[in-house]
């Protein structure tokens, strides 16, 4: 087990903390372009989050300490999974690289943000709680048995060992059906159509801005960069895992490597948006099950002729 890189761990969450409001106006301008509109200007989300540290907060008077205390809980623990992510070389910066921890930690995260929806006593809260509770427990499974199979060739679960796997291997049938079912966790994760709509104003078709609907100013800045900085950290722990080329390089071109697979990732998830509609709440666990079988016939492809 590589032992903490303070230097690399610095850089690869003031990278993260940087890019990814980028990410969230490449993908805006990306869906914009597609269908036809002039959108909002690149830099659109750095002005965004600025807006909100202006803000006064308001606190529900059913509220408790628990509303308080999980926009920085929330934003804390989805930069421990980030620091676990490697984006540069082969081992993960905090020096412990297992990805269990990564699904442990975007787990605790949406607990505790499922919770202070809860606490508020808002009813589009609850009902936001609820359907991404219900979200969660097939979308776990899936990026579970997925990262599995990816970890059969590297032998652990270990990051920087798949990484290395990752590396020494081809793209060959196990890794493109795990890439499939990542992508389609990726979007269930980040709450991306044909999923949820991030930028929906109909409460009744909230997912996750149905549990952020009672907070403002500073503690929804944690809650929004939270949001943005997991989009990066899930995105990049697909490039690690399935398409690490270029990450071994000098660290200005593994930078500048790792930024262009988010863009291109980026695109694919705009023109998704683009192509397709929202799904109803009882046709998701269809989609998520197609992630679960694409996830499965990775883990058999991989126990049985190693592809």
């Amino acid at each position: 087990m590589s032992d903490l890189d303070p230097m690399l761990l610095v850089l690869t969450l003031l990278a993260t903390l940087l890019v990814a409001p980028l990410l969230q106006g490449l993908i805006k301008s990306c869906k914009a372009f597609w269908q036809g509109r002039h959108g909002p200007p690149l830099f659109q989300a750095y002005l965004d989050l600025a807006k909100l540290a202006r803000k006064g907060a308001v606190v529900p008077d059913p509220a408790s300490w628990v509303f308080q205390v999980t926009p920085p809980l929330v934003l804390g623990v989805t930069l421990l999974a980030t620091a676990i992510v490697p984006i540069v070389g082969r081992r993960s910066p905090l020096g412990v690289g297992d990805v269990i921890l990564v699904v442990g930690c975007l787990a605790l995260a949406r607990f505790a943000l499922a919770l202070a929806a809860l606490d508020t006593g808002s009813n589009f809260g609850g009902m936001g709680a609820s359907r991404e509770m219900a979200i969660s427990a097939l979308v776990e499974p899936s990026l579970l048995i997925t990262l599995f199979a990816l970890a059969i060739p590297a032998g652990s679960t270990d990051l920087g060992r798949l990484v290395s796997a990752a590396l020494a291997g081809s793209a060959g049938p196990a890794a493109l059906l795990a890439f499939g079912a990542l992508m389609i966790v990726a979007i269930a994760e980040i709450g991306r159509i044909p999923v949820d709509n991030p930028d929906t104003h109909l409460e009744l078709t909230m997912v996750h801005e149905g549990m952020l609907l009672e907070y403002s100013g500073r503690r929804l800045l944690l809650l929004t960069l939270a949001a943005l900085v997991k989009q990066v950290t899930i995105l990049s722990l697909i490039v690690a895992v399935v398409a690490p080329w270029g990450m071994t390089e000098a660290l200005p071109l593994a930078l500048a490597i790792w930024v262009g697979k988010l863009a291109v990732l980026g695109i694919v998830l705009a023109s998704v948006e683009t192509a397709y509609a929202k799904l109803r709440i009882l046709r998701l666990p269809e989609l998520l099950a197609c992630a679960f079988a694409l996830g499965g016939l990775s883990l058999v492809t991989r126990a049985v002729w190693g592809g």
